[in-house]
C-alpha cells in the first residue's frame, strides 16, 4: 500500500511540474516551477526502485538519503518563502529568514551531516531501516540523523501556519482559500512527523502517510493558488469573487499575485 501511495504522489508531483513547465519556459515565476521540480526529485529519491538505482551509482553508502534531506530543506525553505511572501505575513517571514530562522537552518544542516558521516552507512537501505550494521552506537547515530532530518521541515511548517490560517479565514477567492487549507494540512503533517518517531514499530506505516500528506498538501495547495492567479488575470468580470475580495479587504492583495 505504501509503495502504491508513493507512486501515486510521484505521479501527481510530476504532472503538476509538467503543467507548470510552459510558464517557466516563458520566464513566468520560475521559482514556483523550481519548488515543484524539487518535490518531484525528492519523491524519486524516496521510492525504493529509484533510490536503489541512484544510491548504487553513488557507491551504496546511502548518500542518496543524505541528498534527499538537503533537497527537502531547499524545497521547504523556497516554498515557505513564496507562501509567506505571497500572503504578506511579515512575522512569518522574519521567523523564516531572520536570524533565528537562518540559525535553525545552519544548525540542522550541521546536525544532519555530522551523524551521517560518523555512522557506518554501507549497504543501500531506503530510510536506513535495514542497514547491515545494527550495532548500538551506529543505531543511535542513525536515529539522531533521522530526527535531525525532520526538524527543519517542522520548523518551516510552524512558521507557515500563522500565514495560511489567516488566509484560510479571510475573504480571499475560493481557490486561494482552498490552497491555504491544503497548505495548512500539509504544514500540520510536517509538524507531526518528528513526533511520529514515538509510534511503535507496528504503526510505522503511519509515518509514511503523514509524510505523503505533507507533500501533497504543499504541491496541490500551491497549485490551487496558482490557478487562483490565472483566474485573477481574467478580471473581476470573469472572477466576481476576486472583486468581492478586493472590496472587502481594502489594501490586502490576493496571495496568488505573489505566487
Amino acid at each position: 500500500m505504501i509503495s502504491a501511495l508513493q507512486w501515486f504522489v510521484l505521479a501527481v508531483c510530476a504532472l503538476i511540474t509538467f503543467l507548470r513547465l510552459p510558464a517557466a519556459l516563458r520566464g513566468e515565476n520560475r521559482s514556483l516551477f523550481g519548488i515543484f521540480l524539487l518535490v518531484t526529485v525528492g519523491m524519486v529519491l524516496s521510492i525504493q526502485w529509484s533510490y536503489t538505482l541512484i544510491d548504487g551509482f553513488l557507491g551504496s553508502y546511502n548518500y542518496a538519503n543524505l541528498a534527499l534531506r538537503y533537497v527537502v530543506y531547499g524545497t521547504v525553505l523556497l516554498a515557505g518563502y513564496k507562501i509567506v511572501k505571497g500572503f504578506e505575513n511579515t512575522h512569518s517571514l522574519r521567523l523564516l529568514l531572520g536570524p533565528v530562522g537562518l540559525a535553525a537552518l545552519a544548525t540542522i544542516c550541521l546536525a544532519t551531516a555530522v551523524p551521517f558521516l560518523m555512522a557506518n552507512t554501507a549497504g543501500t537501505s531506503v530510510g536506513l531501516a535495514t542497514l547491515p550494521d545494527q550495532s548500538g552506537p551506529n543505531r543511535q547515530l542513525i536515529a539522531l540523523y533521522t530526527t535531525a532530518g525532520r526538524l527543519y521541515p517542522a520548523y518551516v511548517a510552524a512558521c507557515l501556519l500563522p500565514a495560511t490560517i489567516k488566509a484560510l479565514r479571510s475573504r480571499l477567492p475560493g481557490l486561494v482559500r482552498g490552497g491555504a487549507a491544503l497548505l495548512t494540512a500539509g504544514s500540520a503533517a510536517m509538524i507531526l512527523l518528528p513526533i511520529s518517531d514515538l509510534l511503535p514499530q507496528r504503526l510505522a506505516f503511519i509515518q509514511y502517510i503523514i509524510s505523503l500528506v505533507g507533500v501533497l498538501g504543499l504541491m496541490v495547495g500551491l497549485s490551487l493558488i496558482w490557478l487562483g492567479r490565472v483566474a485573477a488575470r481574467r478580471g473581476p468580470r470573469n472572477c466576481p469573487s476576486l472583486a468581492d475580495a478586493h472590496r472587502g479587504q481594502g489594501q490586502e492583495k490576493i496571495a496568488a499575485e505573489e505566487l
